[in-house]
């Protein structure tokens, strides 16, 4: 039976209907613009909006109802890798809150919580702390997120947050160099950094394609903001069209997520020496835009490279937009259902 999973952004909704499993099979795509421009309700009068938005793709498109799969936002959502000493199971539960109070800023009455434990030290490794992920989402927000797809007669049968899906889609392998994944979303961007299969940092900033649109219609005089949004996919920051104007326009507005960028690799590799990151992985609808992968190479040193998010699927995969559908098809990539 096809699966639906819906991706919200501020910008966009994106949908993908497939069989699910380790190779999605995938019948359908589906992408248009969010009306609503919200990527989750803070109230009733926002959420009524989002619903309408929802409601359009859903229609708009004839997407099945019957197992839906939702991505979190990474903006109601607080990740944290957090090291300790080792501890059992039941040694870890009891303690959990407490920790979830020193690193997740959101007070317990109102926190949803998951924890897994990524690495546990054997008894031989006396000195290598274990390390633990939490995952602390606002109650309140996800209830009012969730009521919208209630409200359409749908119960989602997975949610999960979007950095998850996000490195299931790209199938990490033990074998990879230590990435630093850069998801470049409309108006926040998302840094995670994977070794080994294993996340070791995840964060969520303000800033992404919103912010370099916008620069371009403060810069060119009568430029509309869909023509603003055209220069920008069209010429990017490729020096050699327009005489390089776009790109000189989108440098400054770049400049302040290159340098949390090279913040987090500087801190990164200051606390893993010996495991550095030495490549970068971009992805999202703003990673398509023309020259930014040499330009984040010339910033960085580093290798940036472009993801492949359907290259663990089959069927019918769209020609445009790709980097959009990442998250929808790690979703899709959930094997077993709890």
């Amino acid at each position: 039976m096809p699966a639906t999973a819906i991706d919200i952004g501020t910008y966009s909704i994106k949908a993908v209907v497939a069989k699910p499993g380790k190779k999605p099979s995938i019948s359908r795509t589906a992408l248009i613009k969010n009306s609503s421009e919200l990527a989750f309700p803070k109230d009733e009068m926002q959420a009524e909006k989002m619903l309408q938005a929802v409601d359009q793709i859903f229609h708009d498109h004839k997407l099945p109802k019957t197992d839906v799969y939702l991505s979190l936002p990474e903006e109601i959502v607080s990740t944290k890798v957090i090291y300790l000493p080792p501890l059992s199971d039941a040694e870890l539960a009891s303690a959990i809150d407490w920790q979830a109070e020193q690193h997740i800023p959101i007070p317990l009455n109102q926190l949803t919580l998951e924890y897994k434990v990524l690495y546990r030290p054997q008894k031989k490794e006396k000195d290598q702390p274990m390390r633990v992920l939490l995952v602390g989402t606002r109650k309140s927000i996800v209830e009012l997120y969730t009521d919208i797809f209630t409200s359409l007669g749908i119960q989602p049968k997975i949610m999960e947050t979007q950095v998850f899906s996000i490195i299931r889609a790209l199938g990490f392998e033990a074998s990879d160099p230590t990435t630093l994944l850069v998801h470049l979303g409309a108006d926040n961007t998302q840094l995670a950094i994977i070794d080994q299969t294993e996340l070791k940092l995840a964060t969520n900033k303000k800033g992404g394609g919103t912010i370099l649109t916008k620069a371009i219609q403060q810069a060119v005089s009568n430029v509309t903001p869909q023509q603003a949004e055209e220069y920008k996919h069209s010429y990017g920051m490729q020096q050699e069209q327009l005489q390089g104007k776009i790109a000189q326009i989108l440098m400054p507005a770049l400049e302040p997520l290159v340098q949390e960028i090279v913040k987090t690799l500087r801190y990164y590799n200051n606390e893993q020496p010996q495991s550095p990151v030495t490549r970068i992985l971009l992805t999202g609808g703003t990673a398509q835009m023309p020259g930014i992968v040499s330009y984040f190479t010339q910033q960085t040193n580093l290798e940036v490279l472009l993801a492949a998010p359907f290259a663990g699927t089959t069927g019918e995969i769209p020609e445009e937009d790709q980097q959009s559908y990442v998250v929808c098809n790690g979703l899709l990539m959930i094997e077993k259902i709890k």
